[in-house]
Formats: C-alpha cells, sequence, structure tokens
C-alpha cells in the first residue's frame, strides 16, 4: 500500500490508479469493514487524526480530481464519508523527497517518457498536505 504524500498530478498513470485502489482499501481498513493491513504502517498519519476516515476521504478527493483532469473515471461514490476540504495534514520535506525518489525509480521502469518529466521537476506535495522541515517519517518503510 502507498498512499502518496506527493501531488497527485506527479503521478502517472499506474500510481494514480492503484493509489485510488489503495486509498480505498485503507478507508475499508478504518472503516473496520476488513481483518487485513490494520498494522499498515502508510494508515499511521492518517490514524492520528480525530476522524482517520475524513482524512482517508481527504486524500482520495485529491486523487479523484486529478483523475477528472485526466479524463478518468474514479467512481467518487465510493468514498464515505464526505471529505473535508479544509482538513491540513503535515508532510516533512525529506519524507516529500523519499516518495519522490520511490515514483522516480518506478516511473523510469514502466513510464521512462513520465520519468523523463519527472527529473526536470521538483516534488510538490498532495494538496492535503502542507511541508514542514523534518526527516522521514517514522512509520515509512521504503528504502529508496
Amino acid at each position: 500500500m502507498r498512499l502518496w504524500s506527493l501531488d497527485p498530478a506527479q503521478l502517472d498513470r499506474a500510481a494514480l490508479v492503484s493509489g485510488w485502489r489503495e486509498g480505498l482499501l485503507a478507508q475499508a481498513v478504518l472503516l473496520g469493514r476488513t481483518k487485513g493491513y490494520t498494522r499498515h504502517p502508510q494508515l499511521v498519519r492518517f490514524q492520528q487524526l480525530d476522524d482517520p476516515v475524513v482524512g482517508v476521504a481527504t486524500w482520495l478527493l485529491g486523487l479523484a480530481d486529478e483523475a477528472d483532469r485526466r479524463g478518468y473515471r474514479f467512481d467518487r461514490s465510493r468514498v464515505v464519508p464526505a471529505p473535508d476540504p479544509t482538513l491540513r495534514m503535515t508532510v516533512t520535506e525529506d519524507q516529500l523527497q523519499l516518495e519522490w525518489r520511490h515514483l522516480l525509480a518506478k516511473c523510469e521502469q514502466r513510464s521512462p517518457d513520465w520519468a523523463a518529466d519527472l527529473v526536470i521537476a521538483a516534488p510538490r506535495a498532495h494538496p492535503l498536505f502542507d511541508v514542514v522541515s523534518g526527516p522521514v517519517a517514522d512509520w515509512e518503510r521504503a528504502t529508496s
């Protein structure tokens, strides 16, 4: 499960689509609708919120908005409860950089043209996140 901190506009097709599926899985876990993934580290930052399900719903909204811009059809009716567009979370600079390198490595394999565009860009955060100074998150398991 990868719940990207990166701006969905920077995700290649595979990362955007899989992020949507994994976000819906995270939502199901947080709603208690599945027995698996309950201790997945990617859920930690959402579990720290007053309402973790609203946090994931708001994260999913960012992906759905990007899907709309690309002409994809993500079924927003699957997002429950309603997202909170005023919700703000933080992500550290080092976490964002780690995810950027992770995405770039994946794109070099599966989407070389997308990777070429990423190389000349700078990482941006998902609209839900404000970037703050700091190290890679404690919950992160990626090593890239």
